[in-house]
C-alpha cells in the first residue's frame, strides 16, 4: 500500500456518549443484526436518559458473522460514520433497521445519518474499515466475549440480563444514592 492510499482512521474506541467524568463506564460489545443487542441498546439508552451525569457509554463491534451475514459490513459502515462525527446517528439507524443491512440500505442509512462520503460503497467493498472492526472483535475475544450482547460496567463483566430494570438494580452499587430515580 502506498503512502497516498493510507488513510488515518478514527477508531470507534475513542467515541463515548455521556458525561466524561461519569463514575460509571458501560461498554457493550454487540452485533447490529442481533435482536438481543438492539434490546440491550434500548435499555442502555434509557439509562443514559435516566442518569445523564453518572453514566458514560461506548459501543464496540462484535459481529457474529456465522449467524448474521450483514453484521460485519454494518459495523464497517458505523466506523465510516465515525470518520464524519456521525457514529451515534448511524449506530441507532443500524439497530432500528437491523433486518435490512445490505449495501444499498447501508448507503441510505449513512445519508440519513449525515455521512457525506461519496465513496462509502467502494470503501465497504474494499473493507477499508474491516481491520478496525476486527480490532474490536479481537479485543472482545481477549476479554472472554463469545456471544453478544456482552456488557462491561467499569471494566467488570455484567452477567445478568441486559434489561433496563436489571441494569438499574445492578448499577445501584456504582451510583450515588441521591440520584436514584424511578
Amino acid at each position: 500500500m502506498s503512502i497516498q492510499n493510507k488513510i488515518e482512521i478514527i477508531e470507534p474506541r475513542t467515541i463515548w456518549i455521556g458525561n466524561e467524568k461519569a463514575p460509571v463506564r458501560v461498554i457493550m460489545y454487540g452485533d447490529y443484526e442481533s435482536e438481543a443487542c438492539a434490546k440491550a441498546q434500548e435499555a442502555i439508552d434509557l439509562l443514559l436518559k435516566q442518569y445523564p451525569e453518572q453514566i458514560r457509554f461506548q459501543y464496540r463491534h462484535f459481529p457474529l458473522t456465522r449467524v448474521h451475514q450483514h453484521s460485519h459490513k454494518a459495523a464497517e459502515a458505523a466506523v465510516a460514520a465515525v470518520q464524519e462525527g456521525k457514529f451515534w446517528e448511524m449506530h441507532h439507524l443500524l439497530f432500528a433497521h437491523r433486518r435490512r443491512l445490505g449495501p444499498i440500505s447501508l448507503k441510505e442509512y449513512a445519508r440519513e445519518a449525515g455521512v457525506m462520503d461519496k465513496n462509502l460503497i467502494p470503501k465497504l467493498v474494499d473493507s477499508v474499515y474491516g481491520w478496525t472492526v476486527r480490532a474490536d472483535l479481537l479485543e472482545g475475544v481477549d476479554k472472554g466475549v463469545r456471544d453478544v450482547p456482552a456488557i462491561f460496567i467499569n471494566d467488570e463483566r455484567y452477567e445478568g440480563k441486559p434489561t433496563h430494570s436489571a441494569l438499574v438494580k445492578h448499577l445501584q452499587e456504582y451510583l450515588p444514592a441521591k440520584k436514584k430515580r424511578a
